[in-house]
């Protein structure tokens, strides 16, 4: 069925760009005043509807994009897991898993750092007080932290970890959306896992109340324009 109008056909170009049958029917030359009511209106004609419908099926088998690829995208974000991109955990502290629970180093370029830095800041006259390393060495701070610690009770200390985004699961890739430093940190950016399942779940219709209650308030505009 052909459009009446070249208006129409304007409607439906601009109506395709972001959906907005308001500002669509304000773009194709109808009065701003009315533009709500037009743009509902305009909806409502089945010529349009299906002008509308040819143009995005069209459109989307130019870029092969399917409804089922859309949903499965959104799945996806909602569904991913945000520990994979940033989480809290509890890692060791210096005693966990040193020689009788002391003081654990790294490896002994640590070792004589700290004996070094010790002897530059005794006072004249004075032995230095050496660090010892009775605790050993080969500290690995991402271990969890020792149940038995008697210096942290087993609770280690928290730290924020964010991992390294170019080795994400595709999942979590979708959940991604990017990262920046600012004056307080890293800010790690996530799209909206909760707005993925809102739209899932009006692709699927679930939201039955509220499209019965758009289609009688289209109904009634419908109505007040006769």
């Amino acid at each position: 069925m052909a459009l009446k109008s070249a208006k129409q056909k304007i409607f439906v170009k601009e109506y395709l760009v972001d959906l907005n049958a308001t500002q669509a029917a304000i773009r194709a030359g109808y009065s701003a005043k009315t533009a709500n009511e037009q743009g509902a209106r305009l909806l409502a004609n089945v010529s349009v509807q299906e002008a509308i419908q040819e143009a995005m099926n069209k459109r989307a088998a130019k870029v092969e994009v399917t409804a089922e690829m859309v949903l499965q995208h959104w799945l996806d974000v909602a569904t991913a897991d945000p520990n994979e991109i940033i989480h809290h955990r509890r890692i060791c502290c210096r005693h966990c898993f040193g020689h009788g629970h002391e003081y654990q180093w790294i490896d002994t370029a640590e070792y004589e750092q700290a004996v070094n830095a010790a002897k530059l800041s005794a006072k004249k006259g004075k032995p230095p007080v050496l660090p010892s390393d009775y605790g050993g060495y080969g500290f690995d701070p991402t271990i969890r932290p020792h149940p038995k610690c008697p210096s942290c009770n087993g609770e280690g200390h928290g730290q924020l970890h964010a991992a390294d985004t170019r080795y994400l699961s595709p999942g979590a890739k979708k959940l991604y959306a990017g990262a920046k430093y600012t004056a307080n940190g890293l800010e790690i950016k996530l799209n909206d896992q909760e707005q993925a399942w809102d739209r899932i779940a009006r692709h699927l219709g679930m939201y039955k109340d509220e499209l019965k209650l758009k289609g009688e308030l289209t109904i009634k505009k419908l109505e007040d324009l006769m």
